[in-house]
């Protein structure tokens, strides 16, 4: 008996250790393809009360500097709590459904199709002809757009044989002069001022606002960062 005991546990103790690890590893991919697609998944603020209840507002963000990815979640949440906008954030992500600054690829956008307002704080972007598309039909039906820092130069390395080429910063054809920034947002980007990355702001507070809402808590300010030419 006690030899069928000792051979019970040596047979069946590596197939129940092995039942848990397959468990296991089935679980950790599952939660895993779910956390990826939640990244990829656009990231909704619901409004419910406020001038912009009933309004739907769609931010796309992927520029590898500036924190878009940051920026726009945070305006998003304060824009929907305190004026009841509905906002939906669209990121860039990797291949693997992770956000990722700066990559070429921003599921959701077809978004736009619903939005009353675009907000965009892209930098040097190329994005797939699929998704693109969304981008260019929303300018098509003239959707007001809000451009922020490097939209200017939000497009860049689109395919000279791609039908949305025009939209690279600086193109050279006449019929769309400098791309998306120049004719959509006024401006290309036409250089830094002074040294990227070497040069600093200092920010001070005019004394006769200093009592204003919007100043509460803000004290003078200085940061490391440069300026662009136009």
């Amino acid at each position: 008996l006690g030899r069928e005991l000792s051979l019970a546990k040596q047979y069946a103790l590596p197939k129940v250790v092995g039942m848990y690890t397959k468990a296991i590893l089935i679980l950790t991919l599952t939660i895993t393809s779910l956390m990826s697609t939640f990244a990829a998944a656009p990231l909704v603020y619901e409004g419910e009360k406020g001038l912009g209840k009933g309004k739907h507002l769609v931010f796309i963000a992927s520029d590898h500097e500036y924190r878009s990815e940051e920026t726009l979640p945070a305006l998003a949440r304060i824009l929907a709590k305190h004026h009841g906008f509905k906002c939906s954030v669209v990121f860039g992500v990797n291949a693997k459904g992770e956000i990722q600054p700066g990559a070429n690829n921003v599921p959701g956008i077809e978004e736009l199709a619903k939005a009353d307002l675009m907000v965009v704080f892209t930098r040097f972007q190329n994005w797939p002809e699929d998704q693109m598309k969304h981008f260019v039909n929303y300018l098509d039906r003239a959707g007001p757009i809000v451009g922020l820092r490097t939209a200017t130069h939000g497009f860049n390395k689109i395919p000279k044989d791609s039908p949305y080429a025009k939209y690279n910063n600086g193109f050279g054809g006449a019929d769309y002069k400098d791309g998306f920034g120049r004719q959509v947002l006024g401006e290309k980007w036409a250089g830094h001022y002074g040294g990227n990355h070497r040069s600093s702001t200092r920010l001070d507070i005019v004394p006769e606002q200093a009592k204003h809402p919007i100043l509460h808590g803000v004290k003078n300010m200085w940061a490391q960062c440069g300026g662009y030419n136009t």
